[in-house]
């Protein structure tokens, strides 16, 4: 009898002990992951119970916490709810969240690492835990510009300090109230989600910085960096015909661009299609895939808010390549690289990286965390960024971006109307229209994607619909 006992034993303690050390291994080294597991829902209603710390715009908190009698104790409150729905996302008890909410959600809870002390302190004195605050690098003045300028027309702005890649403003269009999904009143909120997926229009997406599109004639500027990195200058010469047809290819180019060659100043003052087409050609994919990725495409960028790459055609022939130098076939591209292209223009060069966190402060005011400015690559020369940063600045002055014009500010450009086809096929996507600028002061860089104009295909130009919006953003800063 002792023996099979024994036996009976031996397996016992060795199963307590497997139990035991998955225990500790998870206790040690998954409580992180599990904690953020959206399907732990005891976390989750811990959390929802919190009070979380406030997002704030200045010393404005546009999103904050206040006391209720029910359940959770804190009902969480989006002030303006749908000007900064795109960045601050949304916090709720069955869909949990999205944006700067979930991106922070532990630091807004007060559950974080750097935040335990703080916790032990507030529990051995009886004081109810507080999440730390999130100061944001947003200016109001260019937020309401932006959104005002847009209105309800499908589409998104963002606007960069590009001495710092601050983000100055972000709206997406259409866009959403969180309060509907951060209620208490379970039932409203599943109502208030299936609403929202089902909407055709898109609300919870965020256009600038979760969404590419064809960027136009704004990828121009692109080739026009790596023009002029190859030695080229503003007045070299380029062929300019008023019809191109691509190699291989059924498809053709035409334009009248003011002669057979023209400058690379006139090449982009005029939108150019066939001189910049022919330039792709001469400097070939490679290069312009290298000097895309030197301003970020290919990489994901702002991962406070889930940012996806820009694309750059991965093999493309020699017609893809003239197509894609114009910003057509397979080039895709985010609101928010586009404002980071012409903010490295516009900083000499250096690419900032973009960031819209630019504190975490803890209940008690103290610093837990602070995003300095950081370079994020040298897309060109400062020398060369100059000379593009004058070609840009004779756009608006003499050429398609005459609306941006601002009296007694230095503001440079590029228009972009997004008409793509794939060589040889024929057919066009949705026209997209778009404007990128920067102005010296403010030091401001803006990026305006116009989804859906509502009007006729062949009355869309960024220089109509999306140069307006940018002029009222730098303005609204100024």
């Amino acid at each position: 009898m002792n023996g099979p006992i024994r036996r009976v034993a031996v397996v016992v303690m060795l199963m307590f002990l497997a139990l035991m050390l998955n225990a500790s291994y998870s206790y040690v080294f998954r409580t992180e992951s599990l904690s953020s597991d959206p399907a732990n829902r005891r976390v989750r209603d811990a959390e929802f119970g919190t009070d979380r710390g406030d997002i704030l715009v200045g010393n404005t908190p546009i999103v904050t916490s206040t006391p209720v009698e029910d359940r959770f104790g804190f009902q969480r409150t989006y002030n303006q709810g749908r000007l900064y729905a795109g960045i601050t996302g949304y916090y709720s008890f069955l869909y949990g969240g999205s944006g700067l909410e979930r991106t922070y959600s532990s630091q807004l809870a007060g559950t974080s690492d750097v935040q335990v002390l703080q916790n032990i302190v507030d529990a051995a004195s009886g004081r109810r835990p507080q999440g730390a605050s999130l100061q944001t690098t947003l200016d109001a003045r260019a937020q309401q510009a932006a959104a005002q300028a847009l209105g309800d027309r499908p589409g998104a702005v963002v606007a960069l300090d590009y001495t710092t890649g601050g983000v100055l403003a972000m709206v997406t269009s259409p866009s959403f109230d969180p309060n509907a999904l951060a209620s208490h009143d379970i039932a409203a909120t599943q109502t208030a989600w299936q609403q929202l997926n089902d909407d055709p229009a898109k609300p919870l997406t965020n256009r600038a910085v979760r969404e590419v599109y064809p960027p136009g004639s704004t990828f121009k500027l692109v080739v026009s960096a790596a023009a002029l990195e190859s030695g080229m200058t503003p007045d070299t010469t380029v062929a300019s015909p008023a019809s191109l047809r691509l190699p291989d290819s059924t498809f053709e180019m035409t334009g009248d661009c003011g002669g057979e060659e023209v400058s690379l100043r006139q090449a982009l003052q005029v939108s150019c299609n066939t001189a910049y087409a022919l330039l792709g050609d001469q400097l070939g994919a490679d290069a312009l895939r290298r000097q895309a990725e030197k301003f970020g495409f290919g990489s994901p960028v702002m991962p406070e808010l889930n940012g996806v790459p820009s694309r750059f055609p991965t093999d493309p022939d020699r017609a893809q390549t003239m197509l894609s130098a114009i910003g057509g076939f397979d080039v895709a591209a985010s609101p928010l690289q586009m404002a980071m292209v012409v903010a490295g223009i516009a900083n000499d060069g250096v690419v900032m990286e973009p960031h819209v966190v630019s504190q975490v402060r803890g209940a008690d005011l103290n610093v837990i965390s602070t995003h300095a400015p950081r370079p994020l690559s040298t897309a060109m020369s400062g020398a060369n960024a100059r000379a593009l940063q004058d070609m840009m600045v004779s756009v608006v002055e003499n050429g398609t971006g005459r609306r941006a014009q601002i009296p007694g500010v230095r503001v440079g450009g590029k228009t972009g109307t997004a008409v793509t086809a794939s060589a040889g096929s024929g057919s066009t996507r949705v026209p997209y229209a778009w404007f990128v600028a920067f102005a010296e002061d403010p030091t401001v860089a803006v990026a305006v994607f116009v989804q859906d104009a509502g009007v006729d295909g062949s009355e869309i130009s960024g220089g109509r619909y999306a140069a307006p919006v940018a002029q009222a953003v730098i303005e609204a800063v100024r």
